[in-house]
């Protein structure tokens, strides 16, 4: 017996649910893409990228998944034989690096804990030593989806002015925009990258990369451009040359109806949302957590990401137990721990299109679970979740 029939929960980070009218903005023919609508369309979401970013600088747009706009920022602004400092708390700080060296570019880690934030004063210190001026740039992820930790990148690029740098400063907030604050130009941040599958509440598919003065002045001597990914030739008159060719078209109309969604809401209304309902689900895990077969991948508080929740399961219990129980029987959806911590736990999602009821049914189905599998947990999850939005939210 289920009780999974009706409309599926997808709680997984990335891609995460996308809004009924996002679909349907796609679900249009074909356009000529050397005139008329579909120029308005990029001219538009470039401008409300720039919005989204918080930054006066350039904005671009790529038919890639985020990896895609991992590579668009290297090869735009860095040569062969440059050095970058990444900054690692999970997974995908050091796959980044990981990019950088097969293009030639020099890799030193700092940091590496899954379980704790990058500290800022070990990133100062490490440039105050730099005394050559060696490092290029410094890559770091705001929220590692695989940790779930949060780096506090204001903190980080102060530490960078402190230590006196001229690297380039080089933020992934593919999981972190529009769910949590992000000040591109406030926080001196040269470029930004992100991904539509997350807080953007668009298909998977499109890339964005934001790039500062100093990154445009870098990218004047940069020798890994290509053209696919190369500032410049986008930067021209020609409209599908913005693209590098044909524009991912029903991508670009889905865009717009997601900027519209969250310019209408408000940029700091939807990172408020996302603050509650984290919220919500980190009083959850904690009272889950009482009783020791489960526990928070990240120790302090305030690393805890806004976005996603990653989940340890002790004891040698399975959880894929977990995962199993609440896709098959209850028709929620929540993802698998990858990386250093695969097989070890599971992750619950909470960005993009999501509000409360999403948050309680999947909470909700993830208490059944433990108490259909005889998990020792906390009672009272769920309830310590509506207490949370109910001191949240106001009548």
């Amino acid at each position: 017996m289920t009780v999974r029939k009706g409309r599926e929960f997808l709680a997984i980070p990335g891609p995460t649910t996308v809004p009924d009218e996002v679909l349907n903005a796609a679900h249009r023919p074909a356009v000529d893409i050397y005139e008329g609508d579909l120029v308005d369309v990029t001219q538009s979401c470039l401008a409300d990228l720039r919005k989204v970013f918080r930054t006066e600088g350039r904005s671009y747009i790529y038919a890639a998944n985020g990896h895609g706009a991992w590579e668009a920022a290297l090869t735009n602004v860095l040569s062969r034989g440059d050095k970058v400092l990444v900054l690692a708390s999970g997974l995908f700080g050091p796959a980044w690096g990981e990019m950088a060296k097969m293009l030639d570019i020099e890799v030193e880690h700092l940091g590496g804990d899954w379980r704790r934030a990058i500290d800022p004063d070990a990133v100062e210190a490490r440039l105050r030593a730099d005394r050559e001026g060696e490092i290029k740039a410094v890559l770091v992820v705001q929220v590692d989806t695989a940790s779930s930790i949060v780096n506090d990148i204001s903190a980080i690029g102060q530490a960078i002015r402190n230590a006196g740098s001229g690297a380039l400063f080089m933020v992934d907030a593919i999981a972190s925009l529009a769910t949590m604050p992000f000040e591109m130009d406030a926080w001196g941040i040269d470029v930004a990258v992100t991904g539509s599958q997350k807080g953007l509440m668009m298909p998977p598919g499109l890339s964005f990369v934001a790039a500062g003065e100093r990154a445009r002045s870098a990218h004047q001597t940069a020798n890994l451009r290509t053209q696919y990914w190369d500032w410049t030739f986008r930067d021209g008159p020609v409209h599908y040359h913005k693209y590098c060719g044909t524009p991912p078209e029903h991508q670009l109309f889905a865009m717009r109806k997601a900027l519209d969604l969250l310019l209408t809401e408000g940029l700091e209304n939807a990172i408020e949302r996302h603050r509650i309902l984290a919220g919500a689900v980190h009083a959850a895990v904690r009272r889950w957590a009482e009783a020791g077969a489960l526990e928070f991948n990240v120790a302090a508080p305030d690393d805890r990401a806004r976005s996603v929740t990653t989940v340890l399961v002790n004891g040698g219990r399975d959880p894929e137990s977990i995962r199993a129980y609440c896709r098959e029987k209850c028709g929620v959806v929540i993802g698998v721990t990858i990386g250093d911590l695969d097989g070890r736990g599971f992750r619950i999602a909470h960005m993009g299109h999501v509000n409360a009821p999403m948050i309680l049914g999947t909470l909700g189905v993830v208490e059944t679970s433990l108490n259909a599998l005889a998990i020792p947990h906390g009672r009272g999850g769920v309830q310590a979740a509506i207490d949370v939005l109910a001191e949240s939210v106001s009548p």
